[in-house]
């Protein structure tokens, strides 16, 4: 039942999506996800990572055969538009493959499964489905934010981030002193994040297959619940970043994207002062901004999808725990790097994942006093600084040594909070049985 309705819910929201991106003339998530059956794929790897999640339903022969059989799917696509002269450059030569076979895996548990296998086989689609609707509906976030939020609030964001000494103008000189290598690396982590999540995710999901069943708790829902929680708050709280709205970032942009009703060299910033020279300290006030470039800041959602990474990895492998270190860091510098987000952004990202997380275990173990306190405390401590962001930005600007350590301690209230209590939450090993003594021979 609980699947069935997640299942509808997700649809409804899907179509709501869809209607919304007509109305700006543009295709919705169903509709993209139905022309990459056919035309070339914008996310060939995010097809086959949601077919990877598909397949933990499997048997190790069963894998074989549905990689192989996309693999063969996708040569014969590839032959097809050589044969044929299609262009390959608007999206990925390798994709079609991975989506035909999990919507023929939805087939087969239809028709030729029963009962549980069934129901396994469908959960296991679902999810991989899943993961692959999860891009397209974010994509069409980003755009309904463009188009609907005409100002911005990047001026209160960045003069609070002097609380913080501007952490996005320092690492940006940093990053730039490094040549094009550093910047190269980081890149490709940054774009790269669903690589570190499904082998995190894999690994959560490596006996579903044997156990036939699913874990109460995983990456994957902790990675869906934070794409759909996120651009809501872009709609309450519109920022572009410091690289857009003090640099020449969205310049850029219009150029990447062939947008007809905004001119490439739209001077949207307030200045070309990103990352050379801090912003100065004044009143801020709301800044229109062009309907193109997306308003997702804030929160920033790959610090908190980095974040989950790094909190599910914990109790893996050493590899694995090392690769979720590495990633969340990684991103970090590169959020930061690259101008696009704030140091205030990051801080309420690691907040929103760690009261995100809390409320999933929460409901999987069951609720109690302990799980509605953290969650609680989170969500307060998240709106607390939403509030500050915006409503006292000039106060923790002029105030750095108070502010900066407070915003800090908030954060870090939170992890302790999680820390403390999930630890709590582990079952504790039993004693062990200690033999009882014999008894001793009575003497006279």
């Amino acid at each position: 039942m609980l699947w069935a309705a997640t299942g509808v819910a997700a649809l409804g929201f899907l179509i709501t999506l869809e209607i919304a991106a007509r109305r700006y003339g543009l295709p919705g998530p169903i509709t993209c996800q139905v022309q990459e059956l056919i035309l070339p794929p914008k996310s060939g790897f995010m097809l086959y990572a949601g077919l990877a999640l598909t397949m933990v339903v499997l048997s190790r022969r069963q894998r074989f055969a549905a990689a192989g059989a996309a693999i063969g799917i996708d040569l014969a696509f590839l032959l097809v538009r050589w044969a044929v002269g299609a262009r390959l450059t608007d999206g990925h030569p390798f994709g079609n493959g991975a989506l035909w076979v999990m919507l023929g895996c939805a087939v087969i548990a239809v028709t030729r499964r029963t009962g549980r296998e069934r129901v396994l086989l469908l959960k296991g689609v679902g999810l991989g489905l899943l993961l692959v609707a999860g891009r397209k509906t974010g994509d069409t976030w980003l755009l309904i934010t463009s188009k609907t939020r005409p100002t911005v609030l990047d001026q209160y964001v960045a003069t609070a981030d002097h609380a913080l000494g501007s952490p996005s103008w320092l690492v940006g000189r940093v990053l730039t002193a490094t040549g094009p290598l550093g910047a190269h690396a980081l890149n490709y982590v940054y774009a790269q994040l669903a690589v570190a999540a499904v082998v995190v995710a894999l690994y959560q999901l490596r006996h579903v297959a044997v156990e036939r069943r699913f874990p109460g708790h995983h990456l994957v829902r902790t990675f869906m619940v934070i794409g759909l929680l996120g651009p809501a708050i872009y709609m309450i709280f519109p920022v572009v970043g410091p690289v857009f709205a003090y640099g020449t970032g969205n310049a850029h942009w219009a150029s990447a994207h062939l947008w007809p009703e905004t001119p490439p060299s739209a001077p949207w910033a307030v200045a070309d002062l990103w990352p050379d020279t801090p912003t100065p300290v004044g009143v801020p006030h709301h800044m229109p901004f062009d309907r193109l470039t997306p308003r997702n800041c804030m929160p920033s959602l790959h610090t908190a999808w980095a974040t989950a990474i790094f909190i599910h990895s914990r109790k893996g492998p050493r590899i694995l725990r090392f690769a979720g270190t590495f990633w969340l860091i990684a991103t970090l510098v590169a959020t930061l790097g690259f101008g696009y987000h704030y140091g205030a952004d990051l801080i309420a990202g690691v907040v929103f994942t760690v009261t995100i997380e809390a409320a999933l275990r929460s409901l999987d173990r069951g609720w109690d006093r302990s799980g509605i306190q953290l969650v609680a405390y989170g969500a307060t401590v998240f709106t607390a600084l939403l509030l500050s962001y915006r409503y006292l930005p000039m106060e923790m600007a002029e105030h750095p040594l108070v502010f900066g350590p407070l915003l800090l301690l908030m954060m870090t209230s939170v992890i302790h909070g999680y820390v403390r209590t999930t630890t709590q939450w582990e079952p504790k090993p039993a004693p062990a049985l200690q033999p009882e003594p014999e008894p001793q021979p009575e003497t006279a």
